[in-house]
């Protein structure tokens, strides 16, 4: 699979656009020699806006943690959160949403529920977290409605952007990462991590549906080149975060200018 990435003149190997190394494993600091208060500033000003997407198994969890890391080693405070979630009201959402049911959840039943969720986050989490100059990492947003609910079950894409609108209130990431993989691999993955538990209901769909849903975050990085880059995430962990990293580093000093 060729790696898309959001920004003209990405090394196809990491799938980021190339800006020298001289951190730890090759990533060199966000803060680093070329003027950190310039950074610092932004972030205290607006706060700076990641999620990360991907099919099941694509290895988010993985790469927000490592991140987490990497910014706190450098004095960078970041707010994790996760949908469905992140709340007390979320999660309980959570629950309806990935435990099996007795019934079939309808397709708007189940968009309303995750848009219930992300309303509830982001009125009492993200939106305080930016407006304190926060980074915020966030596993899954608003692009999993549009792939799952949108690709994966045949939604109208148009009743998903009022949906998400209302659930948003129009906040929009600063950059979304797209960690991509074959859904046969994901799914393995996920296979090996819970090995004899079985999977919720997203991780029990049918190979098709996992089909749908990771072409539709490959067409919403078509369609928001700037917004969404994709990151070919069968490598190595490490060589995908560095992929990260350089991703979330050139986004900051884009919005800045330098």
């Amino acid at each position: 699979m060729q790696v898309v990435a959001a920004w003209p003149g990405a090394d196809p190997e990491f799938g980021a656009v190339p800006l020298g190394f001289s951190g730890p494993r090759g990533v060199r600091c966000l803060l680093g020699p070329r003027g950190g208060k310039d950074e610092e500033q932004i972030l205290e000003s607006s706060g700076y806006f990641v999620t990360f997407e991907g099919i099941e198994g694509a290895g988010k969890s993985t790469q927000i943690a490592s991140t987490r890391s990497y910014l706190a080693a450098r004095s960078i405070e970041a707010v994790v959160v996760r949908e469905p979630g992140g709340t007390e009201v979320g999660d309980r959402v959570r629950d309806i949403l990935l435990s099996p049911l007795k019934e079939p959840l309808a397709p708007l039943a189940e968009l309303l529920l995750f848009c219930a969720s992300r309303h509830q986050l982001v009125t009492t989490v993200i939106r305080p977290a930016l407006a304190a100059g926060h980074v915020v990492l966030c596993d899954r947003f608003a692009d999993s409605s549009r792939a799952y609910q949108g690709f994966g079950r045949g939604l109208p894409l148009d009743v998903i952007e009022q949906v998400n609108n209302v659930a948003t209130g129009g906040l929009e990431p600063d950059l979304t990462i797209v960690l991509d993989v074959p859904p046969e691999r994901g799914l393995n993955r996920v296979e090996l991590r819970s090995g004899a538990a079985p999977g919720d209901r997203f991780e029990t769909e049918a190979l098709d549906f996992h089909r749908r849903v990771r072409e539709g975050f490959l067409q919403l990085a078509r369609e928001a080149p700037r917004r969404v880059a994709v990151v070919d995430a069968g490598r190595p962990a490490e060589q995908v975060t560095r992929a990260v990293l350089e991703l979330i580093e050139h986004g900051i000093r884009r919005r800045l200018g330098t």
